[in-house]
């Protein structure tokens, strides 16, 4: 790994365990005064294989980081890709179960929002992708949690 300028190795999202970029990019995006939960987020179910609301009251953060993050992964993706993604099995009377879509407005309202950050940008009629200034953002974080890692564990000093 090489040093960038402002000390911090260059770390990419592949390297780093997800649930801790999740929770450290939704503590970030909290400060962004651009991305803020709608009022009916405290009611609504996230999808109808759910049967309750999100027990989480910090959920839209958690999700506008998941999207941001499989945006990074997985890009360009429209919002019928990520409606599959969030889906989940729901079970049909006494049969097997079957694949639902996620709710649309638990996924389109926090990617307008991350759009209204810069965080990301349409790309045509193939979705959406991360912009630069994403990448730069979920990138920072993952040298920050590796640099963390490293002092946990030495032995992924070989690793950067």
């Amino acid at each position: 790994m090489t040093i960038v300028g402002n000390g911090l190795e260059l770390t990419t999202v592949h390297m780093v365990p997800p649930d801790m970029l999740i929770k450290r990019l939704s503590e970030q995006l909290k400060r962004t005064p651009q991305i803020t939960p709608q009022t009916w987020t405290q009611y609504v179910k996230t999808g109808s294989h759910r049967e309750r609301p999100p027990q989480d009251k910090d959920w839209w953060y958690t999700r506008s980081a998941s999207l941001l993050r499989k945006l990074y992964l997985h890009g360009p993706l429209g919002l019928a890709d990520l409606e599959t993604e969030y889906g989940g099995p729901k079970r049909v009377k006494f049969g097997q179960f079957h694949q639902r879509d996620a709710g649309q407005a638990a996924i389109r309202k926090p990617l307008q929002q991350l759009e209204a950050a810069g965080l990301v940008e349409k790309k045509g009629l193939q979705g959406r992708i991360v912009s630069s200034k994403g990448m730069s953002l979920l990138d920072k974080l993952s040298s920050e949690i590796f640099i963390e890692l490293k002092k946990e564990n030495p032995a992924l000093s070989r690793y950067g």
